[in-house]
């Protein structure tokens, strides 16, 4: 599957809208887009929208505790927002969902 990313800036404030799939196969376009923007330093806050998210495998949390972790280096915020049912619970299994900010779930039951 593809995932594409589309990325909206403004205020200080950038938002990386998913759509598709975060596996192993596209992880890494993931991590190119997301690690430059939370290395930038405390003016900035990043968003992960992941609302048309379909999948996401254990390589995908793993690219977003890796940013995670180069977001408080750096003092950038870091957020998840819009976050389906199916992969909210992926990050309550992982106790993810302790250590990372989500604004808001997705509208959808996603079951």
């Amino acid at each position: 599957m593809n995932l594409s990313i589309r990325m909206e800036n403004g205020d200080g404030k950038q938002v990386l809208s998913l759509s598709g799939e975060v596996d192993a196969f596209t992880a890494q376009q993931l991590r190119d887009r997301l690690f430059p923007l939370v290395q930038q330093g405390s003016e900035q806050s990043v968003t992960i929208d992941l609302e048309h998210v379909s999948y996401m495998d254990s390589t995908g949390i793993g690219i977003i505790i890796g940013a995670l972790k180069a977001a408080a280096q750096s003092g950038c915020q870091l957020q998840l927002d819009k976050v389906p049912s199916r992969i909210e619970r992926l990050f309550r299994i992982t106790g993810l969902h302790e250590i990372i900010s989500i604004a808001s779930l997705a509208g959808e039951d996603q079951e």
